[in-house]
């Protein structure tokens, strides 16, 4: 193996925006934002949606219903049709 050609892994915090969690996990990411994480200044990566705020995750999922879209997509083809004639 070569030396010196791997990048360094350090703790990152990712901060989940809607949830106001954070998760401490090592990678090689570097961002202009800093925090410190048990005395160690940690570069911090924002993210939307995590685990603790997904709604798969947190059992919160709301059903979407289709009907009035098909309705929708069928009235646009046949105005599209009738323009065409």
């Amino acid at each position: 193996m070569k030396a010196a050609i791997h990048p360094t892994l350090r703790p990152v915090i990712f901060r989940d925006a809607r949830a106001g969690k954070d998760f401490v996990i090592y990678s090689t990411l570097e961002t202009d934002e800093k925090d410190t994480h048990n005395g160690q200044e940690c570069s911090v990566y924002r993210v939307e949606v995590s685990s603790e705020s997904h709604p798969f995750y947190t059992g919160t999922q709301t059903l979407v219903t289709t009907s009035g879209q098909i309705d929708k997509f069928k009235a646009r083809m046949a105005k599209a049709k009738n323009l065409q004639s």
